[in-house]
């Protein structure tokens, strides 16, 4: 903040504002209400009028003096009209004073122009004088209204109208952010949140309520509120309130749901930004909930394959006469847990067992009899095969051959679970019976490993038993041959 700025503001403000406590009348506003101009008018409806600000508070001179010449004296403190950034640093003369706030009855923080600052608005324009956006971009300049005030500009109601002003003119926004797109209000016309805005729902979200007001940040950039690790605790501000949701008639344990999920504990917890957030089923400035035909459309976006195979099973067309969505019936939506074999079969836990059995649809039950079978089968082929894999490994064996076929062995249990959703016996067993005759060649290779370590111990076990046995023997025999020479060396001296 320049400081001669702010202190000559400041005093200025801080003397006619105690002048106007005495009653004395603003010959400003008189003066400009006789001559009709927009901004006296808009003026009377303003915060700062209300609060007993004159017009010298923010443009300085004397208003107290009947002369122009006298009240508009630079003398006098007159500045005349703030521009570029100082129109910001003249409301943070006020606004960044938490005493002068205190005393004027505002509870309002006074970080407002540090957090603009800091924000994606606060950077340069392309001219480099000045920043993109002011105090007055957003609330106006003489008719600057409480927040809550329907008529404000940025009242739940109309604050999305100001952010199209800039974010929907294309023209505007290519000198900016080319990429930005200008279509998020008529997106945010069309959603749930959207509908009931303009509807004169004042709870609903709008733009200020996921990006922030002064503290707006590239979704980008970490601090953002919608930045993908952060967007389901923007939307739980709301969605996971029961008192302020109740009149929507919706739950709101989706947040607590999310975060025990498959997608919230690598969004959340291992901090995988391509793991789906709220925004990735539900839109963005079009949010509303997945509809029955497009969940699998939802889900399909990042799971290809299982959406194709599920389209062409016949499980689609029976999904399809019951209205029921594809992906959510089994998987469900916000606790998707992590697909272990438990869902396939018929046991109580499965997720098959909730349509099939042996006299309802018998077709489907011996299907997921078989295919939860064969998993089982495969899983524990490949589980032996692996322990024989380590255990040769462990014995110093060159098993590197083995070990890179365990591979197919798994890669071929991960393709059956995927071809699951093509509900297909024979297709299925196809996949599972290459893994299993993979899991078999590795398994015969690994022992063959383990038994030719075996054998190469007792070889030479049996070959170190020789070679001691030759040893002694050799010893045994070269001190008998030196007792008969020293026995022959004495008689020999004897004689």
């Amino acid at each position: 903040m320049s400081k001669p700025v702010h202190l000559l503001s400041a005093l200025v403000f801080a003397g006619l504002l105690f002048a106007g406590s005495l009653g004395a009348a603003d010959q400003c506003l008189i003066c400009h209400t006789g001559q009709g101009d927009k901004p006296s008018a808009l003026f009377r409806h303003d915060v700062h009028f209300l609060k007993g600000i004159p017009c010298s508070g923010c443009h300085g001179g004397n208003p107290n003096a009947a002369e122009v010449e006298q009240a508009m004296n630079p003398k006098e403190g007159f500045i005349g009209v703030p521009k570029g950034d100082n129109v910001s640093r003249m409301c943070a003369a006020c606004h960044s004073d938490s005493a002068r706030m205190r005393r004027l009855g505002s509870s309002l923080p006074t970080d407002q122009l540090e957090s603009l600052q800091s924000s994606v608005h606060g950077r340069l324009s392309i001219s480099g004088s000045e920043r993109l956006a002011r105090c007055t971009t957003c609330h106006g300049a003489h008719g600057i209204r409480r927040v809550k005030d329907p008529l404000s500009p940025v009242s739940p109601l109309n604050v999305v109208r100001t952010c199209a002003h800039c974010h929907s003119n294309a023209a505007f926004m290519r000198m900016y952010n080319p990429s930005l797109a200008v279509d998020q209000v008529e997106k945010y016309r069309t959603s749930v949140h959207g509908t009931r805005n303009a509807k004169g729902d004042v709870k609903v979200a709008e733009c200020a309520s996921c990006h922030g007001s002064h503290d707006i940040h590239s979704a980008k950039d970490v601090k953002s509120r919608v930045y993908p690790t952060n967007i389901p605790s923007t939307c739980s501000t709301c969605h996971g309130n029961a008192a302020y949701m109740v009149e929507y008639h919706i739950p709101t344990d989706q947040f607590e749901k999310f975060s025990k999920s498959v997608h919230g504990v690598a969004l959340l917890q291992k901090g995988d930004l391509g793991a789906p957030a709220c925004n990735s089923c539900h839109g963005n400035h079009g949010a509303a909930p997945p509809g029955i035909e497009s969940v699998s459309k939802v889900c399909g976006s990042c799971h290809a394959l299982n959406a194709d195979l599920f389209s062409a099973s016949p499980h689609k067309k029976v999904f399809d006469e019951a209205d029921l969505p594809e992906c959510e019936t089994c998987h469900g939506n916000h606790e998707i847990v992590a697909a272990t074999d438990k869902l396939l079969g018929v046991t109580p836990e499965a997720v098959c067992s909730q349509c099939h059995s042996p006299e309802e649809n018998p077709r489907g039950y011996a299907a997921a009899r078989l295919m939860r079978q064969l998993t089982d089968s495969l899983q524990s082929s490949e589980k032996r095969a692996a322990s024989l894999v380590s255990e040769a490994e462990q014995k110093g064996m060159e098993i590197s051959e083995a070990k890179f076929k365990l591979r197919d062995a798994r890669q071929a249990r991960m393709q059956a679970r995927t071809m699951v959703h093509a509900f297909d016996p024979k297709k299925f067993e196809e996949v599972a019976d290459r893994g299993l005759g993979v899991a078999g060649v590795v398994q015969v290779e690994a022992q063959q490993s383990v038994d030719e370590y075996y054998f190469r111990r007792v070889g030479l076990l049996a070959a170190t038993l020789i070679i001691t046995t030759l040893a002694v023997s050799l010893y045994l025999l070269i001190r008998r041959i030196e007792r008969k020479q020293r026995a022959l060396n004495h008689v020999g001296r004897r004689t």
